[in-house]
């Protein structure tokens, strides 16, 4: 039997070419007609696999999440896991999966809905918390904030947000940016810097509360 010319269609192939479309045009670009057309399919022919266009999204969104790693919310031999360490590690590698695809965070920003790596998060990140000693409403609001966090600083770029013209910083205006048309040039420096600042604070603030 002559074997087909084209990769047979499977969700998997449907949901790579989602998010492939998806990080280098953003969300809008993301139709059953323009995918279909990058998979050399028919639209209807999607809909052997997924219901609607918003099911495709789901699917790709949590491709993303599925990525972040939650090994460190396993229960200790002794215990619950070391709560502040686990949050440091997940919080990391939560960023680093959503600026991998930055234009999908609007997206999983509204949180994990009924997508199964969203949810494996949750639960891994509640029962961690409960275990290493958080009740359970603050545990809840743990998992709440850290979102809210790394989300918000996967949305976009602090340094970025500079233009590079010195000349539009004068500094009759603006006293104290004399050297803000440098800070796209560091942007990596920057963000990272503030992310990290950011993420021991909070867990510091945290371990207060825990005493």
């Amino acid at each position: 039997m002559a074997r087909p010319r084209k990769p047979l269609l499977s969700r998997d192939r449907i949901v790579t070419a989602a998010l492939a479309l998806i990080d280098e045009e953003g969300l809008n670009a993301l139709s059953t007609r323009r995918l279909a057309a990058q998979l050399g399919v028919s639209g209807p022919s999607l809909y052997n696999h997924f219901a609607t266009k918003e099911a495709i999204l789901d699917a790709a969104a949590d491709t993303v999440i599925a990525q972040v790693d939650l090994s460190m919310f396993a229960p200790a031999p002794d215990g619950g896991p070391d709560w502040r360490a686990a949050l440091l590690a997940w919080g990391r590698s939560y960023r680093a999966a959503l600026t991998e695809h930055p234009h999908i965070v609007p997206f999983l920003a509204t949180g994990p809905g009924l997508r199964p790596a969203g949810l494996r998060m949750a639960d891994a990140v509640f029962g961690g918390m409960v275990a290493a000693g958080w009740p359970a409403a603050q545990a809840t609001r743990i998992g709440a904030l850290m979102r809210y966090f790394v989300t918000g600083s996967a949305l976009g770029s602090f340094a970025g947000g500079f233009v590079g013209d010195p000349e539009a910083y004068d500094p009759a205006d603006y006293p104290h940016l004399g050297q803000a048309h440098l800070l796209a040039g560091h942007r990596e420096q920057v963000d990272e810097g503030a992310f990290e600042t950011g993420l021991r604070a909070l867990i510091d603030g945290l371990a207060l509360q825990f005493r």
